[in-house]
């Protein structure tokens, strides 16, 4: 596999090798590729809970536990109204 990298990643790599901290462009590229998989890892979980929160959301307005859009939002600009009173 041939990969073009651009000057100013190569640069990274060059400065990341020259810090000490890796000894190659290998080791550098490894440890991008793993850290862009626990993050691609962890967005995953994240949308999984949020699909679960959504489910239980979706089940508490069928239940007629919500509260309708007009007084959240009401809830909302009150507590930025609060923050900002609070802030000057």
């Amino acid at each position: 596999m041939t990969i073009n990298i651009k000057p100013e990643h190569e640069q990274l790599i060059k400065a990341q090798i020259a810090s000490g901290r890796f000894t190659n462009a290998d080791e550098v590229i490894d440890t991008a590729l793993r850290l862009l998989e626990k993050l691609n890892d962890e967005y995953m979980q994240w949308v999984e809970e949020t699909r679960q929160k959504v489910d239980v959301a979706i089940a508490e307005l069928d239940r007629g536990e919500g509260l309708d859009g007009e007084t959240v939002v009401i809830q909302i600009l009150e507590r930025f109204q609060k923050a900002r009173e609070a802030a000057e």
